[in-house]
């Protein structure tokens, strides 16, 4: 792992001992998941390192440290950005969700694992828990990777941000053409000013991007909308 910690130090990002030693049983977990369940398409350590929790390390780069904070990962699938984050910053409040119950399972297992305190990891739908008072506007930040479009990122994650928390969303070249068209949803649901950060990775010739939201206003009760209902008919 002292690959992933000289990446993660070129970001200023620094890993201990113990935190690599975390993300090296979770890469054994992941591989082993993999072969059952589909997490990933990625099947080399190296790659794993680099495009799983190299990438989804950079996202602090814009959060800031989150050792305080409060953090939801919606469609969290094999763990990314959550987990990597959590990892580095320990104190973080994390949950996690996933509407696939064997990727949820995977996700608690490697909780339990790597001995990981403050994390729920919940199989649920966006739509179904952005109404729930016990998650509603309560998070300071609300993250996705390759979830989907902008538009519909919009309205699964801001109603799960308080009013001054931010929405973090991974993407890739479409980046600022998605923020361009998502403008009138944003503004609908509460978001505020929505700035792009470009990140180029190790050994790879993209440049993805991290769009972060501002949680300005309340997100009206009407959202988000009946499951399916967002991506079907994005705002």
């Amino acid at each position: 792992m002292n690959d992933l910690a000289g990446w993660a130090q070129s970001f200023d990002l620094h890993l201990t001992t113990d935190q690599l030693r975390q993300f090296d049983v979770y890469e054994r977990l992941l591989l082993e998941w993999n072969d059952r369940i589909s997490l990933t398409a990625i099947r080399g350590p190296h790659e794993i390192r680099i495009r799983h929790f190299l990438d989804s390390l950079t996202c602090a780069t814009v959060t800031g440290s989150l050792a305080e904070c409060s953090m939801i990962d919606v469609g969290s699938g094999a763990g990314f950005p959550g987990l990597p984050l959590k990892i580095l910053f320990p104190g973080l409040r994390l949950t996690m969700m996933d509407s696939i119950g064997k990727k949820a399972r995977f996700l608690e297992l490697v909780v339990r694992e790597l001995g990981l305190r403050d994390v729920t990891v919940l199989a649920e739908r966006a739509e179904t828990l952005g109404h729930s008072p016990t998650y509603r506007a309560t998070f300071d930040w609300a993250t996705a990777r390759a979830v989907a479009e902008l538009r519909v990122l919009a309205e699964l994650l801001l109603p799960f941000v308080r009013v001054e928390g931010h929405v973090l969303a991974q993407k890739g070249e479409s980046a600022r053409q998605e923020m361009t068209v998502a403008a009138t949803a944003i503004a609908t649901l509460g978001g505020g000013e929505t700035t792009i950060t470009g990140v180029r990775l190790p050994e790879t010739e993209q440049t993805h991007y991290l769009i972060v939201i501002a949680k300005q206003q309340p997100t009206d009760d009407r959202y988000p909308r009946r499951v399916g209902m967002p991506a079907k008919r994005p705002l």
